[in-house]
């Protein structure tokens, strides 16, 4: 039985959800990274846009609340010990 209607919509969808979230992703993990990198001089800067891109990620249904918390807490423990 080949693939109707329905299904065939769902992988369209399923495509467009994925490079979407991937998108995101990558944003929010390349804010990370730059943080987590960060000096003392540009830290605060940094690790606020950081915070603020896991907050938006996080507010689309991207990634689990509990992973964003997480991660906002690796950030301010890195800006916590400069």
């Amino acid at each position: 039985m080949g693939a109707k209607g329905t299904v065939l919509k769902r992988v369209r969808q399923s495509l467009k959800a994925n490079a979407r979230n991937k998108h995101y992703k990558s944003f929010m993990k390349s804010a990370l990274k730059s943080a987590l990198n960060s000096t003392k001089d540009n830290a605060e800067e940094t690790c606020k846009s950081a915070i603020s891109a896991v907050d938006k990620v996080e507010g689309k249904g991207i990634i689990h609340k509990n992973s964003a918390n997480r991660l906002k807490s690796r950030v301010m423990r890195h800006l916590n010990s400069l």
